[in-house]
């Protein structure tokens, strides 16, 4: 489903099951911030979010403060929450803080490696290579993030996926992670996966520390040089 601001009056929405209803509304309202269907800057109001999806509000407050937690929104006293906006000097911090966490991560899924973690791997890559062809930078974008969490799962440490999970949405968000608005070669940036899957393959740690460090530090753009 696409979120995005209702016209006053309108439901267009369907109405969703009574289950886990905090939980739709922030699967929806996560992946229209995430695809760029909600702009940075965009009022989250309450009441025109749970019209529009056929529910109450408290299922939509729930999952705004989720949103907030992550750092996909941000809540402004007196004036209400808000999609985040996104400074560069915030990707950049980001980066740094992923770099690090990716390679400790490459470092202990090399110590764990399996048949089993390589399989998800080469299907995540295989992923990357056919949103390519079809010149679909979202697809792509989520078979990346596949990738690159299936590299934390692969080691077996609870932290270390706990750490990646709280992470792992403003890792996206800020596009530090398979930037869809980057004008690039998307064939490249499924080579340069299959080219990681490799060094893991190889079993060097040492590399593979070094390179899951540098893929991750690196701006979209700058991989391309």
């Amino acid at each position: 489903m696409t979120v995005s601001a209702p016209e006053p009056g309108v439901n267009t929405g369907p109405r969703m099951n009574t289950e886990l209803l905090s939980d739709q509304v922030h699967r929806h309202l996560r992946s229209a911030i995430v695809r760029g269907e909600m702009e940075p800057g965009q009022r989250l109001v309450e009441s025109e979010i749970a019209r529009r999806l056929g529910v109450s509000q408290a299922p939509v407050r729930d999952a705004v403060k989720r949103l907030v937690h992550e750092g996909l929104a941000v809540y402004q006293a007196r004036r209400g929450n808000y999609v985040a906006e996104i400074s560069e000097d915030e990707a950049a911090s980001a980066r740094r803080v992923r770099a690090v966490l990716e390679a400790e991560a490459a470092r202990q899924a090399l110590e764990a490696w399996s048949p089993a973690a390589r399989e998800l791997l080469a299907l995540d890559v295989a992923a990357m290579r056919t949103a390519a062809a079809a010149d679909d930078a979202f697809a792509l974008r989520e078979a990346d993030l596949s990738f690159h969490r299936h590299v934390v799962e692969a080691g077996g440490n609870a932290y270390l996926l706990r750490a990646w999970t709280v992470l792992e949405s403003s890792f996206y968000l800020l596009g530090v992670i398979g930037d869809p608005f980057h004008v690039g070669d998307l064939h490249r940036t499924a080579q340069w996966h299959q080219e990681l899957l490799e060094v893991l393959d190889r079993g060097d740690v040492e590399r593979a520390v070094r390179e899951f460090g540098r893929h991750s530090a690196l701006a979209p753009a700058e991989l391309d040089r």
